[in-house]
């Protein structure tokens, strides 16, 4: 498997990038919940394996033969498995979500983000942190390559950093994760909740689990397991309360063709709770930016062939991006609709990836190099170079991408459980300025937000509400961009597939396009849904477009006749094509 980086400095030839943003916030006084964790008294005690059966009410008997003839019996996993998920499996008769929760504030971050402790980083975490908040972001992660080095010292060496820098920038929330090596795949980011154990948790998981340093690449049977393990051990110290949390996120999952479709669903289903999602957009979107500009490359580095270690499966085009997004989420009907349309909560996300940034007028200094790095585990601080650096194809921390993410509290669990429940929205180039979905009841005043499952009695119209407040700032490019389009995708949620390597879900299309050109302020679209049909459960997604550049969807334009256009290799500015992508919304009705 390609896990090979660059050493060499200013041009890392691998995986990483980044973005822009504005930070922001906005208040909502309703009720909170937590659809995906929220289960009511029956199916938790269903669901705990510790209670034999005989010591069950019927009603909690009932929910564990419901539980177990739907495959999804497992212990504290299970306690994880989603409202959706669960009400989908077992033809909807118990409602495992509340109604009318919405987060109290979006907070904009980033959970890809490198620095000099990274073979192919070069910044401090401060300088990181401090572009960071300059840039907008609330949060963000600090996810340093594993790899022999950083875990024999390099993340007991990144540690001190971060701690300075939270009590350098307070306003900020600053996680300390690692970039996972996955066994017999790509990249993703692993990060914990702060706490005394952080450091020990996270280096025991690298030293155990990380597919660099065991020597775990190769695309088998044994590695893709060993993956698994690891993702089960970060729930298992989450459970012993060693940290008070952690997730995984796969990173850049189309860019080499090696995250096959079963391994994803396998990494989701060892631990929902863990496993939550993968990036839709990649970074290092400045490898698009013009000869002239920039590198005149591949937008955020994908550029890659198929190799043996490839799916298969996947066609040419899903090893670029489409509109700097992958091809997994950019396609209507993909990857990512096929795991929706199991009723699995499964999220995207967007991020900067970033090692050594466009722009940049700094250096390595003479001397660290990757001897020095792997004596010291780190690079030296960076020094003044006297030159601007053109080539790199990295942004800074919310200078383009961003991830949006509804909390409850602007704390670091909040975080991570709007990650987790999927309040998630994502951009580029600060396309809107806020976004606020839900799907209702006609005629009611709340539904479910995003990441949420309403459940509806049969016969009821339901809608979609979204409320979008257009940009009037400009972005760290300095125009004020243009929301032009807003697409509608709703997909019929089938239950789990025969087949783990289905990467295609045939009833999700494209509803309604609306043209939003012009539109200013605070504006709001609704398109009606239809009545709620027991036999038809389904999920919406919403995107929107500056509209530059679009053509018929990779699956056609009955599907989706103006989708994202193929990014081509040298003819991709970031700049010029703009979108936005939220996650979904369930529409489960009840019998």
């Amino acid at each position: 498997m390609g896990h090979s980086h660059d050493h060499t400095g200013h041009g890392h030839g691998h995986d990483h990038s980044h973005e822009h943003g504005h930070g922001h916030g906005h208040g909502h006084d309703h009720d909170h919940h937590h659809p995906n964790t929220e289960l009511d008294a029956a199916t938790s005690a269903a669901l705990d394996e510790s209670i034999p059966d005989t010591d069950l009410s019927p009603t909690e008997l009932s929910r564990r033969g419901l539980l177990r003839s739907a495959g999804i019996l497992g212990g504290a996993a299970a306690l994880a498995v989603s409202g959706a998920e669960f009400a989908a499996a077992t033809s909807p008769t118990s409602h495992v979500f509340t109604s009318g929760g919405r987060p109290n504030v979006w907070l904009a971050g980033d959970h890809h983000i490198h620095t000099q402790l990274s073979s192919d980083g070069m910044y401090r975490v401060i300088d990181q942190a401090h572009h960071a908040a300059a840039n907008g972001l609330d949060w963000l992660v600090i996810t340093d390559h594993g790899g022999a080095t950083h875990a024999r010292i390099g993340v007991d060496l990144v540690n001190p950093q971060i701690k300075a820098a939270r009590a350098e920038l307070k306003n900020t929330l600053i996680f300390q994760g690692l970039e996972w090596n996955i066994p017999a795949a790509e990249h993703g980011t692993v990060f914990v909740a702060p706490g005394s154990r952080e450091v020990e948790v996270l280096k025991q998981f690298e030293n155990s689990y990380d597919g660099s340093v065991k020597n775990a690449g190769a695309n088998t049977p044994a590695n893709e397991q060993l993956a698994l393990d690891g993702i089960h051990w970060l729930g298992q110290q989450v459970d012993q309360r060693r940290v008070a949390d952690a997730l995984f996120l796969a990173n850049h999952p189309a860019r080499n063709g090696i995250d096959s479709p079963h391994e994803i669903r396998n990494w989701r289903d060892a631990d929902p709770r863990i496993a939550v999602g993968f990036e839709g957009a990649p970074g290092h979107q400045a490898g698009g930016l013009p000869v002239g500009v920039g590198v005149g490359g591949a937008r955020g580095l994908y550029g890659n062939a198929p190799s043996a270690n490839s799916f298969p499966g996947f066609p040419p085009e899903s090893y670029r991006t489409w509109g700097g997004f992958d091809w997994m989420t950019a396609t209507v009907g993909g990857l990512w609709d096929s795991l929706l349309a199991e009723g699995k909560p499964w999220w995207i996300s967007a991020n900067s990836d970033s090692h050594v940034n466009w722009n940049e007028t700094s250096r390595r200094p003479d001397g660290s190099d990757q001897a020095q790095f792997d004596r010291d585990g780190r690079y030296m601080d960076p020094v003044y170079s006297g030159t601007v650096n053109r080539t790199a194809a990295d942004f800074f921390p919310g200078y383009y991408s961003r991830t949006h993410v509804g909390a409850d509290n602007r704390d670091y669990r909040a975080v991570m459980e709007g990650l987790r429940n999927g309040r998630v929205w994502v951009d580029h180039g600060a396309l809107v300025k806020a976004i606020d979905m839900e799907v209702r009841e006609t005629g009611k005043t709340h539904g479910e937000p995003l990441g949420g499952a309403l459940h509806v009695r049969p016969g009821r119209a339901v809608e979609l509400v979204i409320r979008i407040t257009a940009q009037n700032v400009p972005n760290w490019a300095n125009f004020v961009p243009s929301l032009n389009r807003v697409d509608a995708i709703v997909g019929a949620v089938k239950g789990a597939v025969s087949d783990k390597d289905t990467f295609t879900a045939p009833d999700t299309k494209v509803v309604k396009q609306w043209d939003t050109s012009g539109k200013r302020g605070t504006f709001e679209l609704v398109l009606p849904l239809g009545k709620a049909d027991p036999e038809n459960p389904f999920y919406v997604r919403v995107r929107g477009t500056d509209g530059n550049r679009s053509q018929a969807g990779f699956l056609g334009a009955a599907i989706d006749p103006k989708g994202p256009q193929l990014d081509v290799v040298g003819d991709a500015d970031p700049w010029a094509d703009l979108w936005f992508y939220t996650n979904p919304i369930w529409v489960l009705p009840t019998k």
